[in-house]
């Protein structure tokens, strides 16, 4: 068997559709029947099999569930668990989830269909209109790009037809697999778009270094990011409470955006999504939602809370049925986002129609004051029509500061709980983190919290502590623990490759030695599974101790030991 040296893995061949499975799930053509309403039309590739529950909820989410009339090209996308049995295992997502920012990460059991729905006067069709939509489904986190590719897809199919989606799905399948870190070409009908996918080692702040693997072929236009979304256009009319999201969105609350149109709502709530980063949003949220959801019930009920999910919705019917919610985000139309936009915060439950005044509505009491020389430079901006792009980037860094200020004392005790490496012994099993305790991090905010990077007042305190009780904080402190595991078992491994083990096993007996010798073995394995994150040149050292310790006992055992 041979294996990558980057990646410890088996090298295996590549089967058809293995390389358009690395990014797209498949591709949908969803078309208005007078009698079925929103019908599947097509699926591309002809192999991809989807439940009826999911054909469903495509269908329902690629059509405006409205009564704005979207005429002509709309763009948006939406977010659906896939059902039960089906989660995907794929190598190549897992490889991609180890190397790639926890925030940008693959949920299993959770796609992403990023939808170009046409609708045009045709008098030849009984209806009098021709409505249809090109969906492209995916496991991939990757906003900007597939919504640049159905941007590319869509137009091809709705020309050439079906055969435009064949070639698309052959391109795909041309495609290097997603890897973090690589800068990549990916042809699609006649044109080369070029990205980087971000990696988990990319500076936060600042360009990331961007590493050719392969020469790169000129490409027709270049992505400037993968995943992010105009933010400063999408709360243009909520600007005034931005940090207000800022902090819903960090704890966890259960938020419903409202807006007419289905490309407001979705980029709106990925625009909350992200505001957080780089921390990972690990409540559920759905960008695009409709009355004939399959979680309709589910998120709509007023037997209990509401769940913690953000909701963005265009229907009118959910002014009414979501008006027990405690937060609503209502988005007006982008042209009417002037400085006389700013509006004053409505109390919950004064949101009777879908007809109301943009703002936000709810109860909730910010922790922290509100930052009114940072609001005042944006509003000159929009005074002095700073171009978008300036006021996307002041807003986006504003936010990050914000966010790192919050997490920087946490990732700074989590530190704490890392044992000595002096600690750390090759002849002992490999040492454990400390458990968190919110209370002894509480203690610590008074010397080393936000205030030393923001300089922002409010009860911070208070702050962690609905934090704590969040999703959010459970997916990160999941994450970190793992995260710092796997390198204490990495430092294990450092020592057990150091140590005279030849010398240690002299007095030692021979169950004892076995013992070491199946444990070495469990490092292999799990240094092959990439459970442990090191080098190959470690894993022959590990395997040189097996070889030189099994030799030391009988030849009896020594066949039982290599049979085993």
């Amino acid at each position: 068997m041979s294996l990558s040296d980057d990646s410890m893995e088996p090298l295996s061949p590549t089967l058809p559709w293995d390389r358009f499975q690395n990014w797209v799930h498949c591709i949908c053509v969803v078309t208005f029947d007078l009698e079925l309403g929103q019908a599947m039309e097509t699926i591309y590739p002809g192999h991809v099999k989807l439940t009826e529950k999911e054909k469903m909820n495509i269908c329902y989410l690629s059509f405006p569930d409205s009564n704005s009339g979207c005429m002509g090209d709309t763009q948006f996308f939406f977010r659906i668990r896939q059902c039960s049995g089906k989660k995907s295992s794929s190598a190549s997502y897992k490889e991609y989830n180890r190397s790639c920012p926890a925030a940008l990460q693959t949920d299993q059991g959770i796609l992403y269909g990023f939808v170009y729905f046409r609708q045009i006067r045709d008098k030849s069709i009984r209806r009098g209109y021709y409505q249809k939509s090109v969906v492209v489904v995916t496991r991939l986190p990757m906003i900007a790009l597939f919504s640049h590719m159905a941007g590319i897809i869509a137009p091809g199919f709705f020309e050439h037809g079906e055969t435009s989606l064949e070639a698309a799905c052959h391109d795909i399948d041309q495609w290097p697999p997603p890897i973090p870190g690589n800068t990549v070409n990916l042809p699609i009908m006649g044109t080369v778009v070029q990205v980087r996918i971000n990696s988990r080692s990319d500076k936060v702040i600042g360009m990331p270094q961007i590493k050719h693997t392969t020469p790169l072929m000129p490409a027709n236009n270049v992505l400037p990011t993968i995943n992010e979304v105009d933010i400063f256009s999408a709360f243009q009319p909520v600007l005034p409470h931005i940090q207000m999201l800022w902090e819903l969105v960090l704890i966890g609350e259960p938020l419903v955006v409202m807006a007419a149109l289905p490309s407001v709502c979705s980029n709106t709530v990925q625009a909350l999504v992200s505001m957080i980063w780089p921390l990972k949003f690990c409540t559920d949220y759905r960008p695009y939602f409709t009355i004939h959801d399959s979680e309709f019930k589910e998120y709509t009920t007023k037997t209990q809370s509401p769940p913690a999910v953000i909701l963005g919705v265009t229907n009118p019917f959910f002014a009414k049925t979501l008006q027990h919610w405690p937060h609503v985000v209502r988005i007006g139309e982008m042209m009417d986002a002037t400085p006389k936009a700013f509006n004053k915060l409505k109390k919950a439950g004064g949101l009777k129609t879908l007809d109301s005044k943009p703002g936000v509505y709810t109860r909730f009491r910010p922790y922290l004051s509100r930052d009114k020389t940072f609001l005042k430079r944006l509003a000159k901006g929009i005074q002095t029509k700073r171009p978008v792009e300036v006021q996307n980037a002041m807003m986006k860094r504003y936010l990050l500061e914000l966010t790192q200020s919050f997490m920087i004392p946490l990732e700074r005790y989590m530190a704490s709980l890392m044992p000595l490496q002096r600690n750390i012994s090759p002849h002992k099993g490999p040492p454990q983190l400390r458990a968190f305790d919110s209370e002894e991090f509480l203690k610590t905010i008074e010397h080393s919290g936000p205030q030393l990077t923001s300089g922002l007042k409010g009860d911070w305190v208070g702050l962690y502590r609905r934090f704590f009780r969040s999703l959010n904080f459970e997916g990160w402190l999941r994450y970190r623990q793992q995260e710092v595991n796997q390198k204490l078992q990495a430092i294990h491994v450092e020592a057990l490759c150091q140590a005279d083990l030849m010398a240690w096993i002299q007095d030692k007996q021979e169950v004892e030695i076995v013992d070491l010798i199946l444990r070495l073995r469990e490092k292999v394995v799990s240094a092959h599974n990439q459970k442990i994150p090191i080098s190959s040149d470690l894993v022959d050292k590990l395997n040189t101790h097996i070889d030189s310790i099994t030799a030391t006992l009988p030849s009896d055992l020594q066949t039982v030991l290599k049979s085993s």
